[in-house]
């Protein structure tokens, strides 16, 4: 009965609520006061119609919802997940960071990291355990509003006359996440990852809104905006390239981003590791662009490479300059 997910048998599509503190309040907040020098941003509402979509044998959720994105017009599913440390009553009164999980390839109708296979959730557990990362809740939205079968991708960005998917990552994915957990105010408790496309998009983000992120890890990204649906759009394209973005943070001297690149050395595409050397030896820890490569052996284009690898480096990088959980 569990196999075939029919209830009672299994919890598969019943409700779940996060922002819930561990003493019972409200997701509003309930009976938790926060300080008007908090660090931490109570949910704000309105709640969101989570249905559980995988528990973890800790106990956890990976639960999704269909987001009606108010800045962006797209609509989209987005999958979240929360460490056991947020339902902690020693954390019921903290703000936790949020790494937003960006996938390759289609990016829709799914996002790739909401399934277990990869281990993702797991590997955070894991990672926080061994004093290596922070105990992130993730945010899991689709990458792109249709699927791929032609060759066609969105580079995670408003593309003229195209839905915005670079307001969609940056703005409407983040405010779902502020509206249902308990979050932290500053940039210092966002962070994007990806891999392959999802990796250049997450590294576009953090260059061109330092102010909300703070990090990413980058597995074999593209490094330049390349899709076909940028033609005749030359100018919002450059408005879109890591590259030039990089030279104008630099020249503006802040806020410090922080890239945390992987990359195998046996990627598909032979320019993937290349280009990012090019990138870390132009633009990388010059001012305010601070880099980290991690070369993995025999490592190729693909998330079940870049996960197991994600925690030798690349988590403790980011993390080392993220808050959270804090008051």
């Amino acid at each position: 009965m569990y196999h075939f997910e029919i209830p009672p048998f299994t919890d598969k599509g019943s409700s779940v609520s996060f922002g819930q503190p561990a003493d019972g309040g409200g997701g509003g907040g309930g009976a938790v006061k926060q300080a008007p020098n908090s660090k931490m941003l109570m949910p704000t509402g309105p709640a969101a119609d989570f249905k559980n979509a995988q528990t973890l044998p800790d106990g956890t959720h990976i639960a999704v919802t269909t987001l009606d994105g108010k800045k962006s017009g797209f609509k989209g599913k987005v999958w979240v997940w929360a460490p056991k440390e947020y339902n902690d009553p020693k954390f019921a009164k903290s703000g936790f960071p949020v790494l937003i999980a960006l996938p390759g390839g289609a990016g829709f109708p799914n996002n790739y990291w909401m399934g277990t296979d990869l281990g993702l959730q797991s590997s955070i557990s894991k990672w926080y355990a061994e004093g290596k990362s922070k105990p992130f809740i993730l945010a899991m939205p689709v990458l792109n509003p249709g699927p791929d079968d032609k060759g066609i991708y969105w580079d995670g960005s408003d593309i003229p006359g195209q839905p915005k998917m670079g307001t969609w990552l940056t703005d409407d994915v983040p405010d779902l996440m502020k509206a249902n957990f308990r979050t932290i105010k500053s940039r210092d408790g966002w962070a994007f990852m990806g891999s392959s496309t999802g990796g250049f998009a997450g590294m576009k983000a953090v260059l061109k809104h330092p102010d909300k992120f703070k990090a990413v890890i980058a597995s074999g990204p593209d490094i330049v905006p390349d899709s076909s649906l940028w033609k005749g759009h030359d100018k919002e394209k450059a408005e879109n390239n890591p590259e030039l973005l990089a030279k104008d943070l630099i020249d503006k001297k802040g806020p410090d981003v922080y890239i945390a690149f992987q990359v195998g050395d046996s990627e598909s595409n032979k320019r993937t590791l290349p280009d990012v050397q090019k990138f870390i030896a132009t633009y990388g820890n010059k001012g305010p662009v601070h880099t980290s490569l991690k070369i993995i052996p025999g490592g190729k284009h693909n998330a079940v490479t870049y996960v197991p690898n994600m925690g030798d480096g690349p988590i403790e990088f980011i993390s080392k300059v993220m808050e959270g959980p804090v008051e």
